[in-house]
């Protein structure tokens, strides 16, 4: 069947009857819990369902939204959350922002793939229609930065050329079938296929929607390519509204860019490479700092006169060799160390140091204690914890082992 969206894609209101509504569960393209709801099947309908590799449209059923619409053989059916009664005539309303945005990347699509054939003989052998940018996949293993500047040159001239587009029924038995570019129709495709000629460039068999004239398209911006799937090469493109939100986006960061380097734009690389190499430079400052602080803590310790069995450290910045300079000057044969890094109630780093008996019974019990995971080697077990809030319980538990432990241990 041809639904009247697709016999007319800029229609965003329609009045129609129901036939049959069924209870059903949907279940969310990003997964979670099953949606309930009803499955709705109207007379015809202007909300596209997903196929040909355009989304599916949004929009309601009188008042009630339509959260997804699928082919079902001759049938669209409409997911609802509410109930509609079979024989009620309804007035549907199309989400027409989104319903414009898949008919120019569709045509687009359309137009890049015929150009990209023509110039290179470069095959499409599958597109996506995604959120924010689409990509087609180009039946080659490379396509250099020329070539893709020259495609997207030829593509704005063929739109601003303000070339028709038309859409023809042929009857399944039809030979002009045959002479149109085409990937095959779906087993259980029944009624007139659907031809979509963008005139003197291109026909091929399609079931979604597009606009009616290449100047709807506004505009192509090929953003460049990526390695494909087996020696294959996917082309990254935006057409119209897209072009333009990315332009507003790209020039949003620039100002915010602007007002942080306190430079122009074409100043913010060198900017930005120039704070790079300081923040290394400070980062290996730190780190040598760190190692310093780390040496003179466990100094300290050991300069003591009267030796503990337990030490016991909390330090906001820090790193897991931090902890183990400490444990390395001080030794791990007679004392046990516990020493804490980051959050002093939430995330961080743990390392429990000390006899092999003690971290081996015990390295377990403290990852249990903050919330965390870890792993040992005889005299180590060090690992990330989820709740350093609990820090002095797992010192209480230490303390206990200590009072308990023989004087062999």
């Amino acid at each position: 069947m041809v639904f009247r969206c697709q016999r007319d894609s800029w229609a965003r209101q329609f009045a129609t009857r129901v036939v049959s509504c069924q209870a059903a569960e949907l279940r969310p393209e990003g997964g979670g819990e099953p949606v309930r709801g009803f499955q709705v099947v109207l007379e015809d309908t202007i909300l596209f369902p997903e196929g040909g590799g355009q989304p599916d449209d949004r929009g309601l059923i009188g008042d009630v939204p339509v959260l997804r619409v699928t082919r079902r053989g001759p049938e669209a059916v409409h997911f609802v959350p509410a109930a509609l009664e079979p024989g009620a005539e309804v007035l549907l309303s199309l989400d027409w922002e989104r319903r414009f945005d898949h008919m120019q990347q569709h045509s687009g699509q359309h137009l890049i793939t015929a150009i990209a054939e023509q110039m290179f003989g470069f095959k499409t052998t599958s597109w996506e229609l995604g959120r924010q940018r689409s990509l087609i996949e180009l039946d080659t293993p490379s396509m250099t930065a020329e070539q893709v500047k020259a495609l997207e040159r030829s593509v704005n001239e063929k739109i601003r050329d303000r070339v028709p587009v038309t859409v023809r029924e042929l009857a399944a038995g039809d030979p002009e079938i045959e002479r149109v570019r085409s990937r095959g129709l779906p087993d259980d495709h029944v009624g007139p296929v659907r031809v979509v000629d963008i005139e003197g460039i291109d026909s091929n068999m399609c079931c979604g929607t597009h606009v009616s004239n290449l100047s709807d398209l506004q505009v192509i911006k090929l953003l460049g390519v990526e390695k494909g799937k087996k020696n294959k090469t996917n082309l990254i493109f935006l057409v119209g509204n897209r072009v333009l939100k990315s332009v507003e986006q790209s020039h949003s960061t620039e100002k915010a860019l602007t007002s942080l380097l306190k430079n122009g734009p074409g100043e913010h690389v060198e900017a930005v490479k120039r704070l790079q190499s300081s923040v290394k430079l400070l980062q290996k400052n730190n780190l040598n700092l760190l190692r310093d602080i780390a040496v003179l803590i466990a100094r300290d310790f050991k300069s003591k006169p009267a030796p503990r069995q337990l030490f016991v450290l909390h330090r906001k910045e820090g790193d897991s060799e931090f902890m183990n300079i400490i444990a390395n000057e001080i030794g791990t044969e007679e004392t046990l160390l516990f020493l804490t890094v980051g959050d002093e109630k939430e995330a961080g780093l743990f390392l429990l140091a000390g006899p092999v008996e003690a971290v081996e019974n015990l390295g377990p019990r403290v990852a249990e204690l903050l919330g965390g995971k870890g792993a040992g080697k005889r005299d180590r077990f060090q690992g990330k914890a989820a709740k350093m809030s609990r820090r002095g319980e797992v010192e209480a538990l230490l303390q206990e082992f200590i009072s308990h432990r023989s004087p062999e241990v």
